[in-house]
């Protein structure tokens, strides 16, 4: 049986039998989903995961364990603390906090990586140059805790030391990347503007996934750059990260950034734009970015979109008053067959009765002789609302001609 089939059975058993295989990989495996499924009354667990801590000959088994240790708990973190120094466990939380700082001082990498890991977690103030001081520490398993538990802390103190980490090796830099995004001060995202042109498509993904939380319209061009990255995962990030970027730069740059967003927007590939707007549409959980995403679709998507249309009639019942009025606007502005025979199913009492008002508001605006047809049956519906916008719709469109 598979060390994941043991994991899903909850086999605590046969997960500590397997820490002593003669394969590193199995060892290591072990160890992490030891850690994933224990509490911290499982003194067994702990006791093999600190021998596989101390005495395991392979560095990332011993990595493995120390962060096993760690998920279970700051208790058993304490005991491998004592059993590397031979000190007593502290009660006091900021003593505790205290102790790892200067085990970061010890000769042994695992000490110093468990100490980083507790330090992350404690979020003690007064230890946080200690914690800067171990992202230059010499074993890159300690500076890459380290990069984690800066992320932690989220502290603009850490700003410099996690850039120069930015060169490090690639697990590293991905962690520091992602500690600068969390920080997400101007002064802690520039560096990953650069990013977005490195070879670690993980790297391109984090970069362009943070820039969204900038104050300032300055990621906007490499964002849209990004739009181009071969990568599907990096180009969906760039997009939900300008979408961001429309919902947190202030007010006074909000109206030059939406007119550069669609400029370049309309620039890109049509697929790699639309799909994730879409997907913001229909599935966001935020009234400001599903707002942006109506606003921009209606402006960079072509008026034989499928999805996009889909979409923008699916978001005319939407809960947030503006999120639905730009869908509608946004109908209104791409017009065709497409939307009007869409908005047409949309006039079904199957939907609310927002939806269908709006439906029809925007039929007035792009309708033919089949819409007329239908909108003259609507001008006697049960409800007020499509009654009133019946009667409006009807009369554009037989003034235009119908």
């Amino acid at each position: 049986m598979s060390l994941y089939q043991h994991a899903r059975e909850g086999n605590v058993e046969r997960l500590r039998d397997a820490l002593g295989s003669d394969s590193a990989a199995v060892r290591r495996r072990a160890g992490e989903f030891l850690g994933e499924l224990s509490d911290a009354d499982e003194q067994a667990t702990i006791d093999a995961l600190l021998r596989a801590a101390t005495d395991d000959e392979d560095p990332q088994v011993r990595g493995a364990a120390v962060d096993a240790l760690e998920e279970i708990g700051h208790e058993a973190v304490e005991q491998l603390l004592a059993e590397l120094t031979g000190g007593q466990r502290a009660e006091a939380e900021w003593v505790t906090a205290k102790k790892f700082a200067r085990a970061l001082e010890s000769d042994r990498p695992e000490l110093r990586m468990a100490a980083v890991n507790a330090l992350g977690r404690l979020a003690e103030p007064s230890t946080l140059p200690a914690l800067i001081d171990a992202l230059s520490d010499a074993d890159p398993r300690v500076r890459l805790r380290a990069c984690h538990a800066c992320g932690s802390f989220t502290n603009p103190r850490t700003v410099p030391a996690l850039v120069e980490r930015l060169d490090d090796q690639s697990r590293v830099r991905r962690a520091a990347a992602n500690a600068l995004g969390g920080i997400a001060t101007d002064r802690a995202l520039e560096p990953l503007t650069d990013l977005l042109d490195d070879s670690d498509e993980s790297l391109r993904r984090i970069a362009a996934g943070a820039l969204g939380k900038a104050n300032n319209p300055k990621p906007v061009e490499p964002l849209a750059r990004a739009l181009g990255d071969e990568s599907a995962i990096v180009r969906n990030a760039a997009v939900y990260s300008i979408i961001e970027l429309l919902s947190n730069v202030p007010t006074q740059h909000s109206h030059a950034v939406r007119d550069q967003v669609v400029s370049e927007l309309k620039a890109a590939d049509d697929s790699t734009v639309v799909e994730p707007l879409v997907e913001i549409l229909t599935e966001g959980q935020q009234n400001r970015q599903r707002r942006n995403a109506a606003w921009i679709l209606g402006r960079v998507a072509e008026p034989e979109s499928v999805a996009a249309i889909e979409a923008l009639a699916d978001a005319l019942g939407d809960d947030d008053a503006q999120a639905s009025q730009f869908a509608a606007t946004s109908l209104k502005t791409l017009g065709g067959p497409k939307a009007e025979k869409t908005l047409l199913d949309r006039l079904s009492p199957e939907y609310s009765e927002d939806a269908r008002a709006k439906a029809v508001f925007v039929l007035g605006q792009i309708g033919g002789q089949e819409t007329l047809n239908r909108l003259e049956g609507l001008t006697d519906d049960e409800s007020a609302a499509v009654r009133k916008r019946a009667f409006s719709a009807v009369s554009k469109l037989r003034a235009g001609g119908m």
